[in-house]
């Protein structure tokens, strides 16, 4: 395997010095090291730092061969306007990739900054204003009125350094939403990415959507950098922001560039690497500097944030320390290699300031995308299943690939060679009315091709890769081939949707999937036109594939339609849509909270269905055991017959009959979940069995185990972040428990502020903004997500049953 070294991949032609022969680092020996321990003694400790890994030079040597193979048959691409030949001509090899999402609670100014890097790296012309509903990565009408990001948006630039000159690399940005409505879109986003750049609001601090993106970065141990954004606004406060990430987020901020002033006093920053000041121009909103002396009255905090900086650089290794605790210094390039291990391995988040609306420090933002972001070759590993010989059948009634079928391993793929067999992922599905279903996908390993036949594991199929395009926005350019590294859409591969793996059917594997929350909230749909129902119901299954957290169902007791999501804002988006792209208006109803149901203790129960009355009858007879677990897991079903009690051709029929009748309620028509079935034994008949008894036999069982073991009611628990001010702190916090809220935490925020953190049902959360509202002057706001369901009071529970539906019979 080729390997990729950390040392060289830093984004400065000075880590060829002789230093670094010295120290060299493999990328998968940190990934595995960092996969293994995340222990920055555990590293250090490790020879795995220290001990001289000459290969990576002959590995990158490889690479820029190939590189330059590419450049020379390939002229640079006017704004990737041209026809793409091959990805990997434009302008970088693979150690210069970076593939990152910039994350952030909602207005904390990501698709600014985005703007920003595409103007500055050549991409755009003109700067699109996100109050203006002109930004690039805003594509989608309602992001622009609404001035906020719905949908994922991808993009690529290319960087050369800003403050100082490194060769180019190239960058593919994933802009998400900061709306905890599509908290969903930065999952899927986060899955493919290899690192991420979290900006935060100079005013405002760590804010609650902020800690939950991070929080899912940590999921997938995803490297990042952040940026302390606004800081040209009144009320900014590098330092506190800085605190706040220590606090709320549990992190090592490192401070590589620090701003001189703050608010109408912003001046600039002082790289605290170079102790260089770049000062900016106030009155001009432009991205032109000078360098200049450091500030006296900066010299002493300039001095405090680079002795932090270098007792986490000295960390890095053995001989960094060594270095550091002989001479007190490190070199530039030594501290920038330093920095860059630590981020990897996930110990420290280095940290920038500036204004993207003023166009103030976004060069440096991108020197640390380069800098300190992992390339594809040094990204961390993820679960693989490869394929075992075929043995015994998936049940029919499975959906997902049999993982039976698969061994799994913890692996890093060869992400250099691009002859091994292919394997991506689809991360995202969207429809277009002139080129039908696109799969984005993330490429790990080897390459596809236009032509090629990709094989589906889920669905056991194969299917011809009709186009492959670059994505830019909601531009589409079209490719020849993708390496690994890429993220690129393809057309033609049908049926697939998010979390697909797609590989070559003679080298099957299953990449590690997502998983997204269930829906919260439910409104009733029908269409103004009532001859238009089926096309308004095949619309949403066209949404269900494009958003994993989006549902529709029809209810079977009023032949209803229900759709359900993450928000009120969720689902709104989603009518608009159909209004919009579809020209389908619909009325909708008040929304809903999404109740589940499960059992209150363990029943046996016994269906029988039987009619026979002469000549062919019907004949089912079941023995089930139902038994309440925990939280999260969802509906399990058992086979426990050993002896050929029901023959097993009936068996998928009585899973079906089970899962069914627990979709659809047992006690006020909400699904059952966090349930076992199992089937312990039953009786046939030679002639009058059929699948339909053995479904009909099922359902009667389980709702007999209902009346045995009790059903209760769960709901939502949402996570709720108030500020309020001081002098209506009490009032707020008193509304909050009248609300069945429990007050997790209290703190004090920026501008004599208090923050309230409560888990409230989200029941009693309607019409919560207009309350705040009133109690606080207009001056209180608030956030909230999902954080787990809950039992309803026997009180609560009554009310909701006989007011709102009615009991099955």
């Amino acid at each position: 395997m080729l390997i990729c070294g950390l040392a060289l991949a830093v984004a400065s032609s000075a880590l060829c010095l002789s230093y670094h022969n010295k120290i060299g680092i493999s990328g998968s020996e940190l990934g595995k090291e960092s996969a293994k321990t995340r222990n920055v003694s555990a590293l250090v400790s490790s020879k795995a730092f220290v001990n001289p890994l000459i290969r990576q030079k002959e590995s990158f040597t490889h690479l820029d061969d190939r590189f330059s193979h590419y450049s020379s048959t390939s002229k640079r691409h006017q704004q990737l306007g041209a026809y793409v030949e091959d990805l990997t001509a434009l302008e970088a090899p693979l150690h210069r990739y970076r593939n990152i999402g910039i994350i952030a609670h909602i207005d904390a100014g990501k698709t600014t900054t985005t703007e920003r890097v595409l103007y500055l790296t050549g991409v755009s012309f003109k700067i699109g204003e996100v109050h203006d509903g002109e930004a690039i990565m805003d594509y989608m009408p309602q992001e622009r009125e609404r001035g906020i990001t719905i949908t994922a948006a991808a993009t690529t630039c290319f960087w050369k350094g800003g403050y100082r000159k490194v060769p180019q690399h190239r960058i593919n940005i994933i802009d998400t939403p900061g709306h905890v409505d599509f908290t969903v879109e930065v999952e899927r986003s986060l899955r493919v990415l290899d690192g991420a750049a979290a900006v935060f609001d100079g005013v405002a601090g760590v804010e609650p959507q902020s800690e939950t993106v991070w929080r899912q970065a940590n999921n997938y141990s995803i490297p990042r950098i952040a940026y302390v954004n606004k800081m040209d606004r009144p009320g900014a406060s590098f330092e506190k922001c800085i605190e706040e990430m220590e606090q709320k987020l549990g992190t090592t901020p490192v401070p590589v560039f620090i701003p001189v002033g703050a608010a109408s006093t912003f001046q600039g920053v002082i790289d605290v690497i170079q102790k260089k000041f770049y000062k900016f121009d106030k009155e001009k909103d432009s991205f032109d500097y000078t360098e200049a002396p450091v500030p006296e009255n900066m010299q002493d905090e300039l001095q405090h944030y680079r002795v932090h900086m270098l007792e986490n650089a000295a960390q890095a290794s053995e001989e960094l320390l060594e270095q550091y605790l002989a001479n007190g210094d490190l070199s530039d390039d030594q501290i920038r290699t330093g920095l860059r291990i630590m981020t990897l391995a996930n110990r420290i988040a280095p940290v920038t300031a500036g204004s993207s609306l003023k166009n103030k420090n976004v060069q440096g933002f991108l020197d640390m995308v380069v800098d300190y972001l992992p390339s594809p070759c040094e990204a961390n590993k993820m679960s693989v299943h490869t394929k075992e010989d075929e043995s015994d059948d998936t049940s029919p009634s499975e959906s997902k690939p049999s993982v039976r079928k698969f061994n799994e391993t913890q692996l890093t793929f060869d992400t250099m060679n691009f002859d091994l067999p292919l394997a991506a992922l689809v991360f995202k599905i969207s429809h277009d009315t002139q080129i039908g279903t696109q799969a984005y996908i993330r490429v790990y390993r080897g390459k596809v091709s236009v032509g090629d036949v990709v094989y589906n594991p889920r669905t056991k199929k194969a299917n011809k890769v009709q186009k492959l395009l670059f994505i830019h926005s909601n531009e589409r350019k079209h490719l020849k081939t993708a390496h690994a590294g890429d993220i690129v859409s393809l057309v033609g591969v049908k049926d697939v949707i998010t979390g697909d793996t797609l590989c070559n059917e003679k080298d099957q594997v299953l990449l590690e999937s997502m998983e997204f929350p269930d829906p919260v909230i439910s409104l009733k749909v029908e269409p103004v036109d009532g001859n238009e129902l089926e096309r308004m119901c095949d619309v949403f299954r066209k949404f269900m594939k494009e958003d994993p957290a989006f549902r529709m169902h029809m209810k079977p007791e009023t032949q209803e339609t229900i759709i359900s999501g993450m928000g009120e804002l969720h689902l709104d988006i989603i009518v608009d849509r159909m209004r919009r792209e579809y020209n389908l208006p619909v009325n909708t109803g008040s929304p809903q909270v999404e109740f589940k149901e499960t059992f209150v203790q363990p029943a046996h129960a016994e269906g029988r269905y039987v009619r026979q009355s002469g000549g062919r009858g019907q004949y089912g007879h079941v023995k089930i055991y139902i038994e309440p677990l925990e939280q999260g897991s969802g509906v399990q079903f058992q086979n426990s017959i050993t002896c050929g009690a029901i023959p097993q051709e009936f068996i998928p029929a009585v899973e079906k009959g089970a899962r069914q009748q627990l979709m659809e309620g047992l006690l006020a028509h909400y699904p059952v979940t966090d349930v076992r079935v199992t089937l312990l034994d039953g009786t046939f008949h030679i002639v009058d069995s059929s699948e339909f008894a053995f479904h009909t036999a099922t359902t009667m069982a389980v709702r007999d185990a209902a009346r045995e073991g009790g059903i209760k009611l769960l709901e939502p628990i949402m996570k709720v972040n108030v500020v309020c001010p001081l002098a209506n702190f009490n009032t707020v916090r008193g509304d909050l428990l009248r609300r069945r809220g429990q007050v997790q935490t209290i703190r004090d925020g920026f501008g004599g502020v208090k923050e309230i953190t409560a888990t409230v049902p989200l029941q009693e959360m309607k019409g919560y903004i207009t309350e705040l509202r009133s109690m606080s002057q207009g001056r209180g706001f608030y956030t909230m997500e999902m954080s787990h369901y809950h039992s309803v009071p026997p009180v609560v529970q009554e009310k909701i049953v006989s007011s709102n539906l009615k009991p099955n019979k």
